[in-house]
């Protein structure tokens, strides 16, 4: 905690979540000119589950926000191949490369070095960091906020009054006004995530491979420092199934042995490897845009809509996101009227708009596939037509946005730069 912190401030932006969305917003925004509060309960570095791949359309970005070259010296081998595992198969093929660009292939990172290398660059930028502290209330409306946190370590409170306010939460978190009235409830298709890390695998560099099985689907990657990342989702009704054949064990190690007996891929790749750390879980999952509340606070990353992990666009949704919003809240006609809240939701209906034209087609994607890939019939029927035509996960990684920013050149430079972006 920075103890230089007063407890009652007043400043234009509160974001709540230090992530990827929140952070890189934070940085945009301060740059611009603007008193920006970014507000995280988590401690870093801190492991999460994720599936940790940056594609090759969200370096440039990374680049501009300052942390492209530490990116550059951490992160593991490019990626240029693609694969599909089930059962004893595995179809591989080559992902496409990015145009245009310096940097034709994506990466993986882990989260606790990502994550940090942004906080520490919000920092930089003179971003007010409230950490650990989480956001007991956010009250007032659209012009107006005002956000009531209190200190994990010692339990004190402080008041924050901004005119905009931005959520910024990850998955399977909720802000005070959106906890559902039914939380905790059980139901068999939920999804729950699960992420372990290894060392000393055998999995190829630079290869991403997709996990089919019945109940869920799974990815792996070789991250920083040589650790290779196996993460995946099971339904709730699978995963009680095989933890009744296994009574007493832990639910990663179930996964973990699920996955391995599941996948000939996963069993020949962590041969002889060792786990670092424990199994994370978290969940259950909730696909899908998230911008139907009418509330006035703006959304960008999982907080806005998430897509189904299997194929890999949640740090990209993440970023290029908090890019797009930034893009309208700099518009100098907003600007000057961030204490309008008729023109704060005009221009939070722009954003929702333009997120969706960007985002709803990966989040179709995603469904469909991920729905096939854990379906009992129709994943074999995956796994032969993909069999047939290989090139299909090629062409599929570009249908899911690998290749594409929703910030053209211009938007990255004007924003990196504090300026607003120059309409078309």
């Amino acid at each position: 905690m920075n103890t230089s912190l007063p407890t009652d401030r007043n400043v234009d932006a509160v974001i709540v979540g230090a992530g990827p969305a929140g952070a890189s917003a934070a940085i945009l925004l301060a740059r611009a000119g603007w008193s920006v509060a970014l507000v995280e309960k988590q401690r870093f570095p801190r492991r999460k589950v994720c599936g940790e791949c940056i594609a090759a359309s969200n370096l440039p970005l990374l680049d501009a926000l300052g942390v492209g070259a530490a990116i550059e010296a951490h992160a593991g081998p490019p990626l240029r191949r693609v694969a599909l595992m089930r059962g004893d198969c595995t179809v591989m093929a080559d992902l496409p490369p990015a145009a245009g660009t310096v940097h034709r292939w994506g990466r993986a990172l882990g989260r606790e070095t990502l994550d940090t290398l942004l906080l520490e660059q919000a920092r930089a930028a003179r971003v007010a960091v409230w950490q650990p502290w989480s956001a007991q209330a956010i009250d007032g409306q659209a012009g107006a906020w005002r956000c009531t946190l209190r200190s994990l370590d010692t339990g004190a409170t402080a008041t924050l009054r901004a005119q905009v306010a931005i959520a910024a939460h990850g998955s399977w978190e909720r802000l005070p006004s959106e906890r559902p009235p039914e939380q905790g409830r059980r139901q068999p298709g939920d999804l729950l995530a699960f992420k372990a890390n290894f060392r000393g695998s055998r999995l190829a560099p630079g290869l991403l491979p997709v996990l089919s099985f019945d109940g869920g689907y799974g990815g792996m990657v070789v991250a920083d420092g040589g650790v290779t990342t196996l993460a995946g989702c099971i339904r709730r009704d699978r995963l009680d199934a095989v933890r009744r054949e296994a009574p007493g064990q832990r639910a990663g190690d179930t996964v973990e042995a699920l996955l391995k007996r599941e996948c000939r891929g996963v069993r020949d790749a962590l041969d002889g490897a060792e786990r670092d750390g424990a199994w994370l879980a978290a969940g259950p999952l909730d696909p899908g845009a998230h911008h139907a509340g009418t509330d006035g606070l703006f959304r960008i990353g999982n907080a806005a809509g998430e897509a189904h992990p299997i194929i890999g666009e949640g740090i990209s949704m993440a970023l290029q996101s908090a890019w797009l919003l930034c893009g309208r809240l700099l518009d100098p006609t907003l600007r000057s009227r961030l204490d309008d809240g008729d023109a704060q939701r005009r221009a939070a209906r722009e954003y929702a708009l333009q997120w969706r034209r960007e985002f709803m087609p990966r989040l179709r994607l995603a469904a469909a596939f991920a729905h096939a890939a854990m379906r009992p019939a129709a994943g074999p029927a995956l796994l032969g037509l993909v069999a047939r035509w290989p090139g299909l996960l090629t062409h599929g990684a570009r249908w899911g946005g690998k290749l594409r920013c929703a910030a053209d050149p211009a938007t990255i430079v004007a924003l990196a730069h504090g300026r607003a972006p120059v309409s078309p």
